[in-house]
């Protein structure tokens, strides 16, 4: 009877990412359209990082956020999508144990430097707003780099906790993973060990990060709106409402997709919704963010113009 336990509960060293169709056609057309956004999001990412640390001007707190967070954008898509793009076309869609611990271990450490980088970003508005006296000492250098640098380690912590866990569990009987990366819930409704701790320890630090972050962001906001309402110039208001909303929406696209994903009742039970919010906040808020924060930024407009006629 014990070797019988112990055959059962042998632990697979390989999955299979059944990604999101095998109709031919349809894989064709979905290898294209990611291909087209992976690229995008890479030379826009990459383009805001490489243009920030280049110029001088752009070398102030806001800018310095808005780097790191294309940065992690960056390696999001590179720790998600060649694999995708790959499996299209594979026969088996094969991924070991370990690179499946690798992707995870990459996404969640970018994924929670994300969240605290936007509560940061938000706070950094919040003064420049609402104290724009008081701001280089409100936000000195010194303060965005213990911000950013306490970002990525919290992203490294957070990512340990849950991977530490995962050496708890063993997998058998299937091996087919419903998702088109290497996610952590997939990983607990293949465990033949009852995955009841790591699920509450997710619930509650994702909760407690999601909670911390998005309080941040809404209670700068608040005070933004408030003062944006105070202002004289209509056309000032205008200008100010149009920048937050824009921002406001890829900060909600984010967090709401995150919260969906593993905050909500019911986990390990309903697989099918897994897909759509992994898309969201995985393929859709990375090549979205470079064209909210910079294309609509007079700042880094001005820069790129200098640049281009300079050539």
């Amino acid at each position: 009877k014990s070797g019988m336990i112990k055959e059962n509960h042998t632990m697979k060293n390989e999955f299979v990412l059944t990604g999101f169709t095998d109709h031919p056609d349809l894989k064709a057309l979905l290898f294209v359209m990611f291909l087209t956004i992976y690229l995008i999001t890479m030379v826009g990412n990459l383009g805001l990082v490489a243009l920030i640390f280049k110029q001088h001007q752009l070398h102030t707190p806001m800018y310095i956020f808005l780097g790191n967070l294309a940065l992690v954008d960056s390696c999001c898509a590179c720790a998600i999508t060649p694999k995708m793009l790959e499996n299209f076309f594979s026969e088996d869609r094969r991924i070991s144990l370990h690179e499946c611990i690798i992707q995870f271990y990459i996404l969640c450490t970018v994924e929670t430097a994300d969240c605290f980088l936007l509560a940061a970003m938000a706070y950094d508005r919040y003064v420049a707003i609402c104290s724009p006296l008081q701001y280089h000492t409100m936000m000195s250098k010194k303060l965005c780099v213990q911000m950013t640098t306490g970002a990525f380690i919290a992203g490294n912590l957070h990512s340990m906790i849950h991977v530490g866990l995962l050496f708890r569990l063993a997998f058998c009987g299937s091996h087919q993973i419903n998702h088109f990366y290497c996610d952590i819930l997939p990983l607990y409704r293949l465990s033949c060990v009852d995955p009841y701790v790591n699920e509450l320890v997710l619930f509650v630090f994702a909760g407690s990060i999601e909670v911390f972050t998005i309080g941040s962001v809404l209670v700068s906001y608040v005070y933004i709106v408030f003062t944006i309402f105070k202002m004289k110039s209509k056309e000032g208001r205008v200008k100010a409402f149009s920048t937050c909303a824009s921002h406001f929406l890829s900060v909600s696209l984010f967090y709401g997709s995150i919260f969906f994903m593993y905050i909500r009742p019911n986990l390990l039970e309903e697989g099918d919704k897994d897909i759509p919010a992994g898309v969201l906040f995985t393929i859709i808020v990375p090549v979205l963010n470079p064209f909210i924060y910079s294309l609509r930024n007079t700042e880094v407009i001005s820069v790129l113009r200098k640049i281009l006629k300079k050539k």
